[in-house]
């Protein structure tokens, strides 16, 4: 009979044998599955790492892509404030200086638009991250008592410190 069923004496071992080899191949393809899991795992978290990185790249790059052409341009605002404070009062109402106070300020509201703050430093404590001291003078010890050129920043970045003289107490 039990030739009929086409089973001949010793199978059950080699069944066992099979089941064995099938349970050691199925362990190897869950190792090999969760491997790849990790590593897909760590790849997403990769990319994710990278997309966020470049987006704080673009958006810094935008931010500060103008500073090169402002910190170029101050000098020319530099230029027009001493014109305006040099004019004499005699010539103070005529409309061509009312035309250059005009182009000032619309060229400052440009800037300003562009993130330029100016750096406040009259009366300030001197703050070396801020102000580059070129003398100092009489008067109250560590305070700028004198601007010499106008210092600006973009989104708190200096790009160009304010040039100034500090006060130095004069000892007796």
């Amino acid at each position: 009979m039990e030739e009929e069923r086409g089973t001949t004496p010793g199978t059950t071992d080699e069944v066992a044998e099979d089941m064995d080899s099938l349970k050691e191949a199925l362990r190897e393809e869950k190792e090999r599955a969760e491997d790849y899991l990790r590593s897909w795992q760590r790849s997403q978290a990769d990319f994710i790492n990278y997309k966020r990185r470049t987006e704080q790249e673009r958006d810094e790059f935008s931010r500060f892509a103008n500073s090169l052409l402002i910190l170029n341009l101050l000098p020319a605002l530099d230029d027009l404030e001493r014109a305006l404070y040099s004019i004499p009062p005699t010539l103070a109402r005529l409309s061509w200086v009312d035309g250059i106070a005009l182009i000032h300020r619309r060229l400052r509201s440009i800037l300003e638009a562009q993130g330029l703050e100016e750096i406040k430093a009259l009366g300030e404590d001197f703050d070396p991250n801020l102000h580059e001291a070129v003398m100092y003078g009489d008067g109250e010890e560590g305070k700028v008592i004198e601007e010499l050129q106008k210092g600006y920043r973009i989104h708190d970045r200096i790009i160009r410190p304010t040039l100034v003289v500090v006060g130095k107490s004069i000892e007796e």
